[in-house]
């Protein structure tokens, strides 16, 4: 009789123990907050514009002959002039148009800056770390961004590279991921992770690395096939992309999407889209309930993680253009 109480009595402390280390991992994934780094956005702030006047010193004359192609085609103005849908000032310049496709709201920000250091990245908090979220909007507004667009949310994934404003915070890679890298010059390019190191893009220049996917254009040609997915997200979705047509000429891409008023695309339907705006390089971020463009100090689209309420999704960074 002894023995069998010692036996039930060892499987109960056993179950506990093992129902406690499960719901530990749990929190610790998902829950707990762990800050690893910070990045005040003041220090954001000068390490991109170190590299980004050490780039211009190395090509001064280029950047010379692009400002002046650029101030000949009137991009910018002198000025710092405001409307709904654009925004101007002596270095950046946005236009903001809502298309229709596919039965989808689709909201394109055409944006063209001065130098690279306009194109910039921010972590929730301001804070490297795992579990670190707030929503799109929040962390616009302490960067005083102009415009922004949900990020890579690398805080969702245990392993990719994670190299911000210049600064590299993780190097493990993922296998087969496919990285959108952003150089100094402000051109972009498609590596995968284990190819090349993190270390290796950092010490060649590379500014940002963002690690989601997969590449929806290269060389102005759609590479996704019409079934490509993103793990197990659904074939039609809310969705966020970036994309360079020429130097220093982007496109920050949102659509909407799992409403009535909005299917969502699909990655080859998201591809040809960009295509057909002329992206030369197009990569896709983090899509459904995340899908946030914020512009001018206002959400413009309609974020929503199941369709029946129009709420932003808490993220653990962003991509978004400042002065």
């Amino acid at each position: 009789m002894g023995f069998f109480r010692k036996k039930y009595a060892w499987a109960f402390f056993y179950t506990i123990l093992l129902t406690s280390f499960t719901l530990y991992a749990v929190l610790d994934t998902f829950v707990i907050t762990r800050v690893y780094a910070l990045a005040e956005s003041d220090e954001s702030d000068s390490n991109v514009s170190s590299s980004a006047e050490e780039s211009d010193t190395q090509n001064d004359s280029d950047t010379a002959k692009k400002s002046s192609e650029q101030d000949s085609n009137s991009q910018f103005t002198e000025a710092e002039v405001v409307t709904e849908s654009t925004y101007s000032d002596q270095n950046i310049s946005i236009t903001i148009t809502e298309y229709r496709e596919y039965d989808t709201s689709i909201y394109v920000a055409d944006v063209y800056v001065s130098s690279v250091e306009y194109l910039q990245t921010a972590f929730a908090q301001s804070s490297y770390g795992r579990n670190i979220t707030e929503s799109t909007s929040a962390i616009a507004e302490t960067y005083n961004a102009i415009l922004a667009i949900n990020g890579d949310n690398y805080g969702s994934q245990r392993k990719g590279y994670v190299l911000k404003n210049g600064e590299l915070y993780q190097e493990t890679s993922s296998t087969d991921q496919e990285d959108l890298v952003i150089w100094e010059d402000g051109s972009f390019e498609i590596i995968t992770e284990g190819e090349v190191t993190a270390r290796e893009l950092l010490e060649n220049g590379a500014l940002q690395v963002l690690s989601f996917g997969p590449a929806l254009v290269m060389n102005g040609s759609v590479s996704v096939s019409e079934s490509e997915e993103v793990g197990k997200a659904k074939a039609s979705n809310p969705r966020t992309a970036i994309a360079v047509v020429d130097d220093l000429h982007y496109l920050f891409v949102v659509s909407d999407g799992r409403t009535d008023e909005s299917e969502g695309l699909t990655l080859y339907q998201l591809a040809g889209f960009m295509q057909s705006l002329g992206a030369d390089t197009a990569y896709n971020l983090d899509g459904g309930g995340s899908s946030t463009m914020y512009f001018n100090g206002q959400v413009i689209n309609n974020p929503t993680s199941n369709g029946n309420t129009i709420k932003e999704r808490s993220v653990s960074d962003i991509v978004y253009i400042g002065s």
